[in-house]
């Protein structure tokens, strides 16, 4: 696609963000030919993402919707099969989702004549560098445009204030999670959520407004029971699911949301040296967490669990600096893939109120029939403290 002129557009990112929403008006006031991608990555319903192509096409720009669910479910897959967490033990959502974003937009983008990218990250920020490091690995020689680094755009948009007002005069959709003084980045593994308000450390967390999670306080007051099959060091199933990663973590978060299981609050190590705090919602996530445990701690031995808690720690930090594909995250995920490729069991859980139990494992594994269980594979050989 190349613009009638002859100029070729330039690629947006478009997550209907207050910030990615300036930066494509802040391209149209500039006369840059842009077509908004927008990725559908389970952030919101597809009538929301309908609703911002639609205000973004009667304000003159071109805007596509990109149906990514299945590649970022396929990665959340990858972050609970390899324990890919960062401080605080948070799960790496919003990194995964620029891996997603880059490696699936950026060659589409290139296919449809982009020959330059934009973002609407912030200058110096984490995903700034994320999106640096994987658009030279994805799209090497495609150009990218960073405007809150642009002292055009910053003098635009001073501030949040004055994005917001644009955005508003240009009739254009906002993402529910963002405003002049908030903003949520969110997928189908989470949602990490950021204020002025919360970078004080004497707020408490209960002023978030939770994207989709209740509080414990508003779960319901029975515990639900839930089944979560582990095959061959995945999920195969949650509560009837079937295999599909976009059903079982579609299934995962609403049960998860509903009880009350989701929060991290932390102050966390940015790639750049500082720290910041942030509120973490990852509801299906912490749900499959403590099956994945469970089976785990059936599943393999002492060296083993050694060894794959040394690996989760070095492949979280790469997804959370934006490392996932380079040669050292590639061979920590051969290595820990030969410690769980064959970890298999079913789960029960227990979910009431913020909390998870496991209350009992059917395990399946090679490793658990012959090591740890006794001939019928569904109680302990005799080995531990207590037997006699």
């Amino acid at each position: 696609m190349v613009i009638a002129d002859g100029t070729p557009p330039t690629g947006l990112f478009q997550s209907g963000g207050l910030s990615s929403l300036a930066v494509g008006v802040w391209l149209s006031e500039t006369s840059t030919p842009a077509r908004h991608y927008i990725a559908d990555i389970g952030q919101s319903d597809r009538a929301e993402l309908q609703e911002l192509a639609s205000s973004l096409r009667h304000s003159g720009a071109e805007a596509v919707i990109v149906d990514l669910r299945a590649p970022m479910a396929a990665v959340a897959s990858d972050l609970l099969r390899y324990r890919a967490r960062h401080d605080g033990g948070y799960w790496n959502t919003t990194g995964a989702s620029r891996l997603v974003l880059t490696t699936e937009l950026l060659p589409r983008m290139r296919s449809d004549g982009c020959e330059t990218f934009v973002h609407g990250c912030v200058g110096g920020g984490n995903d700034q560098r994320r999106f640096a490091r994987y658009g030279a690995q994805v799209a090497p020689g495609m150009a990218r445009v960073e405007p809150w680094t642009d002292p055009g755009a910053l003098g635009r948009f001073p501030d949040r204030a004055a994005m917001m007002k644009a955005v508003a005069d240009h009739g254009l959709r906002l993402d529910r999670g963002s405003a002049a003084d908030r903003s949520t980045d969110a997928n189908l593994a989470g949602a990490s959520h950021e204020s002025a308000e919360l970078e004080d450390l004497e707020t408490p967390v209960t002023r978030l407004r939770p994207r989709w999670s209740a509080w414990p306080h508003e779960a319901p007051p029975e515990p639900e029971t839930v089944t979560v099959v582990v095959r061959d060091g995945r999920i195969a199933d949650v509560d009837g699911s079937g295999p599909d990663p976009v059903d079982w973590m579609t299934r995962a978060n609403t049960i998860g949301a509903r009880h009350g299981v989701w929060l991290r609050d932390v102050v966390e190590r940015r790639i750049i040296g500082t720290v910041c705090r942030g509120i973490y919602e990852s509801p299906g996530l912490e749900l499959l967490e403590r099956a994945w445990t469970r089976v785990l701690q059936a599943g393999l031995d002492a060296a083993g669990r050694e060894l794959y808690d040394r690996l989760s720690a070095v492949l979280g930090a790469a997804m959370y600096e934006g490392r996932w594909l380079e040669p050292a995250a590639q061979a920590a995920r051969e290595a820990a893939d030969r410690l769980v490729g064959d970890v298999s069991g079913t789960v029960t859980l227990s979910v009431h109120r913020g909390v998870v139990r496991p209350e009992g494992v059917k395990a399946a594994s090679h490793v658990v029939r012959q090591t740890r269980f006794g001939s019928g594979g569904n109680r302990w050989s005799g080995e531990g403290d207590g037997d006699a």
